[in-house]
């Protein structure tokens, strides 16, 4: 078996030419992903490489600022791993009524999955329409959002708004006191 080294070098030289093509289409891609101040201008590719970079480091900066204001609007402080171990949390409730319809927040900590069903069973039996449901979990709370209505929507029933958000309040306060 003869080894010829023209075939060798010509090998070598198609696999560099390849790396090189899929090196410049991830360039590509990659400079395409970012937004361009001056896209007339055409730029070198360790300024695009650059740019990329600094494109990156204030999406990550923008996040953390984001996840910052999110907390703050939750009334969420960032905690550490020694405040989290202070023990549950109580559940605080708010109310806020609008006419016949009612949106209930509800902060949690996570071990009170009861608190949860508690209240939808409370609004169910106060013959209250559930509209929407949702939660989310933020460290060791859960922030529950209820939306619903009462009353006919031809016949609102202005007093059923209070007697839920009475019933409500009091519930989440004996919890807190237990």
């Amino acid at each position: 078996m003869e080894h010829n080294p023209n075939s060798s070098r010509t090998d070598r030289k198609l696999i560099e030419r390849n790396r090189r093509n899929q090196m410049k289409a991830l360039y590509s891609k990659l400079n395409s992903l970012i937004p361009h101040h001056n896209s007339r201008e055409s730029t070198s590719l360790p300024d695009q490489l650059g740019e990329a970079a600094n494109y990156i480091k204030r999406l990550q900066t923008n996040l953390e600022r984001m996840k910052e204001r999110k907390d703050s609007l939750l009334g969420v402080e960032r905690s550490t791993n020694t405040s989290r171990s202070s023990g549950p949390r109580s559940p605080q409730i708010q109310i806020q009524e609008m006419g016949s319809s009612l949106v209930i927040g509800l902060i949690a900590g996570s071990n009170s999955q009861f608190i949860f069903n508690e209240t939808i069973r409370f609004l169910h039996e106060e013959g209250a329409e559930i509209v929407n449901a949702s939660f989310s979990v933020v460290d060791d709370n859960v922030f529950h959002t209820i939306h619903l209505t009462v009353g006919e929507s031809y016949a609102p029933d202005y007093g059923a708004a209070a007697r839920i958000s009475e019933r409500l309040q009091k519930f989440v306060n004996d919890i807190a006191d237990a």
